[in-house]
């Protein structure tokens, strides 16, 4: 990696970056996010890695341009504004072929990077352990292998993440197809054993088993923040976009007594690279194990409701190819978070079946609790059993392992009713 450009005096000299949309009319559908909201989010992205975005626009498309996307009056508009900001790297917030990439490079003299390339490059820089890491670079090579009809020769890695932001000079990337394709095999591989790693992993919790509720949302709905408050625990938490990208968990009593696992995973942003959606499987797999799901939804954002369709859309896929029961909206609780920004939880306009709250003041976390509380018993039998008296083990084991409702010593036996989960029922019946 190379040092960052300075100026003549010595200091360090910002990334200056344009972020660009090209935005076609959209239909009148309820979820259609606004040009000015879907703007504001490339802006956030692009200065969440360091950039200095010092230019914007939203160009209106009427109709794709094979060579270049957006039209050839826009191009040369653009590129004046590009050289007289001094602009070292263009984000067009778009999906741009090899061809379009190459063509308005060469005419506005800076890197450009499209959509995907800026998510995978934020991706490679915030995987934190060698599961991401992996999961990462598998996505990048399978966008680069789409794009080896251009030269990278002229690639340079000056930061963090793959390099796509990079100028003249250090770093080449000279891999052909082969070679890449070897490489993709074996990150595939490797993969695969971090996937059976962590099914032992599931295994293990189901031998100690304690209900698992995992958190889903977009990026930056609070999700990290809300897991902290919950469970004290110090995950990174910051006003920034895809600032968690390795699932985390961590213990949660409920009111009930009952012991929880909580999960934190990573958020989901609209027009989601296919390529990550693919090589994030393994750390969504935690939300395919959850007993209850929480979709937590930045209800202050003022495209809350695309942004809530964009992750029930990652969901459904997760149904269609497998991965996800079709049953996980029963076991979801929406979570309308943020609500300090609305005057607290009276302020939030909450339908049946959603919860309200703060993860930063803790308003309505009381509610959430137990919410979560009655999900979980709504998934489990409710049984009788005689135990002998003398039979302390198997008494103790309903007592860690389920909810014990009633209890009745007789000399005989001792009768109890107990909450469990089918598997635990399975377990103590076959012992």
């Amino acid at each position: 990696m190379s040092a960052p450009a300075r100026n003549d005096n010595g200091t360090t000299k910002p990334t200056r970056a344009a972020v660009i949309l090209p935005w076609e009319r959209p239909d009148r559908q309820e979820a259609s996010r606004a040009a000015e909201a879907r703007l504001a989010e490339a802006v956030g992205l692009t200065a969440s890695i360091g950039l200095t975005v010092t230019h914007t626009a939203i160009l209106p498309l009427r109709a794709p341009r094979p060579a270049t996307l957006i039209g050839s009056g826009q191009v040369a508009m653009q590129g004046e504004h590009i050289k007289a900001a001094e602009i070292d790297v263009a984000i067009v917030d778009a999906q741009l072929s090899p061809v379009q990439q190459r063509n308005l490079e060469t005419a506005w003299g800076c890197k450009v990077i499209d959509r995907t390339g800026l998510i995978l490059d934020i991706f490679g820089e915030r995987a934190a352990t060698s599961e991401g890491a992996l999961q990462v670079e598998l996505a990048h090579l399978e966008y680069q292998r789409s794009r080896l009809v251009r030269s990278w020769t002229h690639l340079e890695r000056q930061r963090g993440g793959f390099g796509f932001l990079g100028g003249p000079g250090e770093t080449q990337i000279e891999a052909d197809r082969r070679m890449i394709g070897d490489r993709i095999v074996r990150l595939k591989k490797e993969l695969e054993q971090v996937r059976r790693t962590r099914g032992l992993h599931r295994s293990a919790r189901k031998r100690i088993p304690y209900p698992i509720v995992a958190l889903v949302g977009y990026t930056n709905a609070g999700k990290s923040t809300l897991f902290n408050t919950l469970t004290g625990a110090e995950v990174m938490a910051k006003d920034q976009l895809f600032a968690t990208l390795d699932p985390t968990m961590r213990g949660l009593r409920l009111p009930s007594g009952r012991q929880t696992i909580l999960s934190d995973t990573v958020g989901f942003i609209s027009e989601l690279p296919t390529e990550l959606v693919a090589a994030f499987r393994a750390t969504l797999e935690e939300v395919a194990e959850a007993d209850v799901i929480l979709h937590i939804r930045d209800a202050a954002h003022p495209d809350t409701a695309a942004q809530r369709a964009d992750v029930i859309a990652v969901l459904d896929g997760m149904v269609k190819d497998g991965t996800l029961d079709d049953a996980w909206r029963r076991r979801s609780i929406e979570v309308l978070n943020k609500a300090d920004l609305l005057g607290g939880v009276a302020g939030v306009e909450a339908r049946s079946g959603t919860v309200p709250v703060s993860a930063v003041t803790g308003e309505g976390l009381d509610v959430l609790r137990a919410a979560i509380d009655i999900r979980i018993a709504e998934g489990l039998d409710i049984i009788d059993y005689e135990v002998a008296p003398e039979d302390g083990g198997r008494i103790a084991w309903l007592y860690q392992h389920g909810e014990v409702m009633n209890r009745v010593d007789g000399e005989a036996a001792i009768r109890l009713t107990v909450r469990l989960r089918p598997a635990d029922r399975a377990r103590f019946e076959r012992a």
